[in-house]
């Protein structure tokens, strides 16, 4: 049996990696004290730094669908306020149109009246109409235009591109966040604008406007209908963001179990390294006794 022999330089070599790797362990206990962190470095655990990647791409994503539905929530949010004052314009030119129906109770110039004010309100609508959202046009769908309905000789022509405008609030759920602006006004001659147009004009010339009570009725019924489509979508944006935000705080809580430290355990490792780290110098001293040298000065 062969005996190895131990040198007293073997002795002091092994004693300093020893006290080294003490130290090494100590300065990472502070590292994650100090940084909260118990993943610094891939390294440290690779299974967990894997899965933590993984959680980070969900959060990034599910942060771009917050944005996406906050952004879908404003223009739902604008239209939603341009239909309501829509429907107010749209029953005050009914109830105009009502009261100058009254043809023998009604002189020129309480016709002329009536007939201004039906002009403002058209002029009123068409702005509604051509509402905007940070330079776009929440009623143009994709198109560029920069409004929804253009005005020249008398026509309101409907620029809208052939698109609607969509906000990708979930991997496999899109939100159409614009409205129909032919379908809610109209377009050309069969529009509001040039309906309240007629109506002025035949109470100018003193012909009955009976008729057109009717066609009012049924653009107003035009925008109650978009109203509603555009109150489920807000509906359906609002349940979204909910679960989004949800999403969120757990992926945030899954983050945070790989990654933070438990620093209660953390700071009791701490002390007990510390009191190995201790130990290992005292033997360690022990173990680099002086030389002659040493002795001599």
């Amino acid at each position: 049996m062969s005996i190895t022999r131990v040198t007293h330089q073997m002795a002091q070599r092994t004693s300093l990696a020893n006290l080294q790797n003490n130290l090494a362990a100590m300065a990472k206990l502070q590292g994650q004290a100090s940084s909260l962190k118990r993943i610094e470095k891939a390294s440290d655990d690779p299974s967990a730094t894997a899965q933590a990647l993984r959680l980070r791409s969900e959060e990034r994503s599910n942060t771009q669908f917050h944005r996406n539905a906050d952004d879908g929530m404003n223009w739902l949010n604008t239209i939603d306020t341009a239909l309501i004052t829509t429907s107010s314009y749209l029953l005050r030119a009914r109830d105009l149109t009502v009261q100058g129906a009254n043809e023998g109770a009604m002189s020129p110039v309480a016709r002329e009246a009536i007939a201004v004010e039906l002009e403002g309100l058209r002029d009123s609508l068409l702005a509604q109409a051509n509402t905007n959202l940070m330079g776009r046009t929440v009623f143009a769908g994709n198109s560029d235009a920069g409004v929804a309905f253009t005005t020249g000789a008398g026509a309101y022509n409907f620029t809208g591109g052939s698109g609607s405008v969509e906000r990708r609030v979930a991997t496999e759920t899109t939100v159409r966040v614009d409205a129909d602006g032919a379908g809610v006004f109209g377009e050309g001659a069969n529009s509001v604008f040039a309906l309240l147009d007629t109506i002025a004009a035949d109470l100018r010339a003193g012909n009955p406007i009976n008729t057109h009570i009717g066609s009012l009725d049924t653009h107003k019924d035009n925008v109650l209908r978009e109203a509603a489509t555009i109150g489920s979508r807000t509906n359906q944006v609002t349940a979204t963001q909910r679960a989004i935000t949800d999403r969120g705080l757990t992926l945030k809580g899954s983050i945070s179990a790989l990654e933070d430290v438990d620093l209660a355990a953390t700071l009791i490792d701490l002390q007990v390294q510390e009191v190995a780290y201790k130990a290992a110098l005292g033997a360690t001293s022990r173990v680099l006794q002086p030389t002659l040298l040493d002795y001599l000065r």
